[in-house]
This record gives C-alpha cells, structure tokens and sequence, in this order.
C-alpha cells in the first residue's frame, strides 16, 4: 500500500495540477462537473484521455461475452497505447485522478504514479459490478460476475484517493468489497450550472400542468410506476406527463401505456441539451427514481439536482441518501418508491397546492446554488486533493 502522503519536494506557491486519466467518459456529466468543479476553485486540471467504451451498453455487452472477441483486445491495447503516448507529454502534476468509470484504468495509474511518486485518485461514483448485477449478466454470465467483482475490489485497494457520492454506496462497497467506508470522500453527484440553470418562463395561459421524466428508461428509475400513476390521474383535468429518452426498458413502458390507452402521456425521443433544457423549464414538476434497486437507493440522481439548479420542484422516490442531501416538505418532495398511489398522490399535492409548489422550486434552487453547483463540488473534491498533495 503506498503511504497516503508521499514526500512532497514541489513548491507550495502555486496552484495544485490534476491530472485527470483514463478511458473515462468524457461526455458523462460528473466527469464534466468534477473538470469544471476543480477548475473554478484554482486547480490546474489537464486530461489525459482515450476513448474505450462506447457507452454503457458497450460495456454490458464485453462483460457478458464480448472480452472473448479479439476486435475488443486490440481496441484495448489501440486505447492504451495512444494513452500513454498523451501520458508521456503531460507536465509534472500533484495528483493522477482517474475518471469515470476506471475500474481497468486504476491498474496502469497505480503504477505511474509511484514512478512519478504522486498520489492516486479515483472518482469511484458507481460500481460496476453493481450495474451489471441488477442487469441480471449473473443468471447467464455467474462466473464472469465474480471476476467483475474481484477486479473492482482489488482496484479499490490502490488509490491514496477514493471519491463516492453518498455515505450510504460507501457503506456498500464497505459490505461489499471490505473497503472502509471512511476511506471514500464523499463528492455529491451535483449538476452543471453551465446547462442546467434558472431562466425565466413564460406566463401560462391555460392551466396546463406538466409533469416531465426523462432518462435512460432503467430499473432504477422506476418509469413504470410513473406509468401507473399517470393512469391514476387520468381524469385529471389539464394534468399530463411526458417521458423524454431512450433505454432497456422503454419498450415495455410504451407497451404499458399503450395498454392503458393513456391520453395524458407522451413520449419523446433523447433531445439535445438545450432542447432538454427548454422542456424542463417548460415543467411544472421534474420526476426522479422510483425503483427500488440498491443503486436507485443508494444514490442522489444527477435529473433531481438538475430539476433544482432550474427551480423546479421535484419529486423522488423516498430514501437515506435523499434526507441526507435533501429536506422533504422544504426543498424536494419525496414519496414510497415503487407505489404509484404514493407518486400519484404527491403529485395531485402539488397540483392543488401553487403556493407550495413554488416554495419548494425557490428552496430548491437556493439549496443548490448554495452546496451543490459546480463551485461547491469542486470545492469539495479540492479539499480531499489537497489533504492528499500537502505536506502535513
């Protein structure tokens, strides 16, 4: 295990250089909120980056058999070839982070930065392991499964550094891979305030009311009992939902719906950001997960931070990790996960009620701004870097 604070012979007169390593997602919002996060409070960050994965699906798609194909080896060893090569023109740094997800990267980072005799960060933020055990690869895949898991609990050992977003993911990877889970600086998941932020909105001239889901469609999301309380409120007058996005699980919310002949739901296909933006401000209520999942537990959704960064009241499935972060009643509205009678119910709360519903949008965004925009995320991933970079 390295010493969590190598002799440090750089000078203290200047700003702290990150760089930031790895395969990770470039387009993935936290890597683009930790980037821009550290930069705004004074840190150097450079990348040093390859494109693996093409996508979440990709990545399913090798763990469940595609590592077997020899077109994916030689993308790894084309990927990591060009990423030393980058590695090789980077300045001297304090810091080697490793992005989003680098549950292979952490390996090749261990041993550059003792050559470089650096410390090592990894922004864990979500388990692999995890994603692909509530995709279910374990019913065809259980030996592939267990590999997963033991890479990313080796990988886990490496880092002087290791970021999570929530105390209770950090508990699971305790239970899970024996990791403390003091050891993991807690970073929440944030939003970008460069895209997601408050802008003025236009009287309404009827009384529409529009209550907005949009992702990826997964288990952890729960679409399927937004489906159902969305039949609940069918008579409703003026209320209607509309679902933006694609993934797994689509299909069998369309067919859901088609099934109940809902007149009051809509979908739409994946937008982009700022026709997304335009449709969330467009919203009367923004819609979080509802799944009861571990990863929906455990986790605080990157749509109910950016439902508050624009001031609009959220509702979301109730858990730990959301009291924790957030207050029910004050700045977010929370309900029974996986219990449409519960969602649909919230829901009519705030349709009957502006006076609060507005109140919850104005705490919203004041919570926001005031921890968990870019600024405060990047400020307090810098203070676990520089515990880790200075000398004590």
């Amino acid at each position: 295990m390295f010493e969590r604070n190598p002799e440090r012979k750089m000078p203290l007169n200047r700003p702290l250089h990150v760089c930031y390593f790895g395969t990770y997602r470039a387009e993935y919002p936290r890597n683009q909120i930790v980037i821009e996060g550290l930069r705004r409070n004074g840190i150097k960050v450079t990348e040093c980056h390859q494109p693996l994965w093409r996508g979440i699906e990709d990545r399913i798609k090798v763990i469940g058999g595609g590592w077997s194909n020899p077109e994916f080896w030689g993308r790894v060893i084309r990927t990591y070839f060009r990423l030393m090569v980058n590695y090789s023109r980077i300045a001297d740094y304090d810091l080697l982070m490793v992005g989003y997800p680098g549950q292979l990267d952490v390996f090749l980072a261990r041993v550059l930065s003792l050559l470089k005799g650096r410390p090592l960060g990894w922004d864990v933020f979500m388990s692999i392991y995890l994603i692909a055990l509530e995709r279910g690869l374990g019913q065809n895949h259980p030996q592939i499964l267990k590999v997963l898991r033991r890479i990313e609990g080796w990988a886990l050992r490496l880092p002087h550094l290791l970021v999570i977003d929530t105390r209770d993911y950090a508990l699971w990877m305790q239970d899970t891979h024996g990791i403390k889970a003091d050891r993991f600086s807690l970073v929440p998941t944030g939003a970008d305030d460069r895209v997601f932020h408050r802008r003025a909105i236009p009287p309404k001239t009827d009384r529409s009311f529009l209550v907005l889901y949009y992702g990826t469609f997964i288990p952890n999301h729960g679409v399927e009992f937004i489906v159902e309380a969305a039949f609940l409120l069918r008579e409703q007058e003026g209320l209607r939902f509309e679902f933006i996005g694609d993934g797994p699980d689509r299909p069998k919310i369309w067919e859901q719906a088609q099934k109940y002949r809902l007149k009051n739901l809509t979908f739409i296909d994946w937008l982009d950001k700022e026709a997304l933006v335009l449709r969330i401000q467009q919203a009367d209520i923004c819609l979080g997960a509802f799944g009861t999942t571990p990863q929906s537990v455990m986790t605080v959704q990157n749509k109910i931070y950016e439902g508050l960064a624009m001031a609009k009241p959220v509702i979301t499935g109730d858990s730990p990790a959301v009291r924790r972060n957030l207050t029910h009643g004050e700045n977010i509205w929370v309900c029974r996960r996986a219990d449409p009678q519960a969602l649909a119910e919230a829901i009519q709360t705030l349709y009957a009620n502006p006076a609060l519903t507005e109140s919850l949008g104005e705490k919203g965004y004041e919570t926001f701004i005031s921890t968990y925009d870019l600024k405060h995320i990047g400020q307090t991933l810098s203070r676990a870097i520089e515990m880790e970079t200075r000398p004590q």
